[in-house]
């Protein structure tokens, strides 16, 4: 049994998916399409950069579902369908990805979304207000308990359980900053603040979730072909009304990455292909289950091998 993953935002690279584009028609499609939804040339940025700006958060997110679809649609140029998965996941802004792979949301819908997402996420918060640190060699309960010490009356959280050996927590930059010194101190092996622009899933990216909230409600969202794992829930669902409401609640919840591999290796999950920029999920989805084999899709030689190997599964 096999899933589709699709990563999140740190996985932006310039150049990505221009290898892709260029072998493939559909995979060129996919940024003209994203292009024409945003009304700017994002695919110039993606490709020539600067990298400052493509990992502007409104940049970012977009550009890295674009990548992923671009990636998806080299799959199927090599006779992969989505339904020759059993699931699909995506961490974070990744969830649009696999939603929109999926076919629960059009692309240039979900380009659209993001935009909006990256938008409202980094103005919900003052710059230099929140920020995120990454627990490194705690657990969830742990890093959990961490960050309700660490909160004072402020907001901190546990926004992201990538691993058994990783959790992010976010929030006010004070309360976060104290929660890196007590991880030290409970005996994390690191602790380090991540250098992003927001503090994201938290509960101070309420604003953010408002703002998603309006712009959801407008778009049509159908059933998707195969099961989608959500974020907040680790657990598939695929009735639209609840796949809304769920993107909503991932504005400000935590990203359950970990709970979520386990549950798909749990349904029987043997083989899991990263579909898009960088091969950051792999490194978690082996720590979190390491009978899983994990398999890169995001060059025109990686969606060949990805496809013999999956045809030759089949």
């Amino acid at each position: 049994m096999r899933a589709f993953v699709f990563p999140g935002q740190g996985a932006q690279t310039v150049g990505m998916g221009k290898a892709l584009a260029d072998a493939y028609p559909a995979a060129q499609a996919v940024f003209d399409e994203v292009d024409e939804a945003l009304g700017e040339k994002l695919s110039a940025l993606i490709w020539d950069g600067p990298i400052e700006d493509l990992t502007l958060t409104a940049n970012a997110q977009p550009a890295l579902m674009a990548t992923s679809i671009a990636a998806m649609r080299a799959l199927e140029a090599e006779g992969v369908a989505i339904t020759d998965a059993e699931f699909v996941a995506g961490h974070s802004l990744g969830e649009y990805s696999a939603l929109c792979a999926a076919g629960a949301l059009s692309l240039s819908d979900t380009a659209r979304l993001l935009r909006t997402r990256g938008e409202a996420m980094q103005s919900a918060v003052p710059v230099g207000v929140g920020a995120m640190a990454a627990l490194l060699g705690l657990d969830f309960e742990t890093a959990q308990a961490v960050a309700k010490e660490a909160a004072e009356g402020e907001v901190c959280q546990a926004a992201n359980d990538n691993d058994p050996t990783q959790v992010v927590v976010s929030g006010h930059k004070g309360a976060v900053e104290r929660a890196v010194e007590i991880a030290k101190e409970k005996g994390a092996k690191r602790a380090v603040m991540l250098p992003v622009s927001a503090p994201f899933h938290c509960a101070l990216m309420q604003p953010a979730a408002d703002a998603m909230a309006e712009a959801l409600s407008h778009v049509d969202i159908e059933p998707p072909e195969v099961k989608v794992v959500a974020n907040v829930i680790a657990r598939c669902e695929t009735q639209p009304h609840q796949i809304r409401s769920l993107l909503v609640d991932q504005v400000t919840g935590s990203v359950r990455w970990r709970e979520s591999v386990e549950y798909m290796a749990k349904e029987g999950v043997t083989e899991v292909y990263e579909v898009g920029a960088g091969k950051a999920l792999s490194g978690m989805i082996r720590r979190i289950e390491r009978s899983i084999a994990c398999t890169p899709v995001g060059t025109p030689e990686e969606a060949v091998a990805a496809a013999q190997k999956i045809k030759g599964e089949a």
